[in-house]
């Protein structure tokens, strides 16, 4: 079964990217995450109005797929972390508009797929967290701090603590909330319909245009990661946070 799956709906303008790992919450594992960017570069190629990005089961992501990490090779854990910070460079510079629907858990790189979309919709039960620096890793923090500003991305980068869904409303990091999973759906319809409206073109410039630090940010948001990923000690940093030291 294939890991990512990129549907669309005919004469609508909507494509939707899912993630189809279910029984791992949907952590990104190597082929996971070729697989979204795969996806990334046909949704690129031939942009819709709207790309819906959507977990299948009960959490959007899960984040990094820890499993194995012990067995990997320095180089090959390396390749895995910029794999997932060029995957996410890809979806924030997508020329089209993208909604997350964001259910249950997106923690680590599941929580900035989410904060990488123009916007981000989640369930009263939806949680966020991003604890990379709880075993030193640098990913994606500067496109946080454009999002939600520096204050409160400090709060959450250096607490690693989990935000709810009325914070993450308070905060910017969601844009809107529905009561039950079927309001996605709607979510999705209004979203198309006020944004469906500019030409492919139009759409792309805007959204180039309002990125600002995030997207200028993107070689040092890579070569910080590089740095914090090759500082001696990952697996014993990673081991601890995960209780296993």
């Amino acid at each position: 079964m294939a890991r990512v799956t990129l549907l669309s709906q005919p004469g609508a303008g909507v494509r939707t990217l899912r993630l189809e790992r279910a029984d791992k919450a949907n952590a990104l594992d190597a082929e996971m995450v070729d697989g979204i960017v795969s996806a990334l570069d046909a949704v690129a190629a031939d942009p819709p109005r709207l790309l819906v990005l959507e977990g299948s089961g009960r959490s959007f992501c899960a984040g990094f797929d820890f499993h194995g990490y012990q067995s990997l090779g320095d180089g090959e854990l390396l390749w895995r972390f910029v794999a997932i910070e060029q995957m996410l460079q890809k979806l924030r510079a997508l020329p089209c508009v993208t909604l997350a629907c964001v259910q249950g858990g997106a923690f680590g790189a599941g929580a900035d797929m989410a904060a990488a979309c123009t916007f981000r919709v989640g369930l009263p039960s939806t949680r966020l967290r991003f604890p990379g620096f709880q075993f030193g890793l640098a990913l994606g923090t500067r496109a946080l701090a454009a999002l939600i500003g520096q204050q409160a991305a400090r709060g959450i980068l250096l607490s690693g603590e989990v935000v709810d869904s009325a914070q993450a409303l308070a905060i910017g990091l969601l844009t809107g909330l529905v009561d039950s999973a079927e309001g996605f759906a709607a979510e999705v319809e209004a979203t198309n319909g006020r944004f469906g409206r500019l030409d492919a073109t139009s759409a792309a410039l805007a959204l180039r245009n309002t990125s600002g630090q995030a997207a200028q940010a993107a070689d040092a948001d890579l070569a910080d990661l590089v740095r914090s990923v090759v500082r001696p000690g990952l697996k014993q940093r990673i081991a601890a946070y995960r209780g296993e030291a």
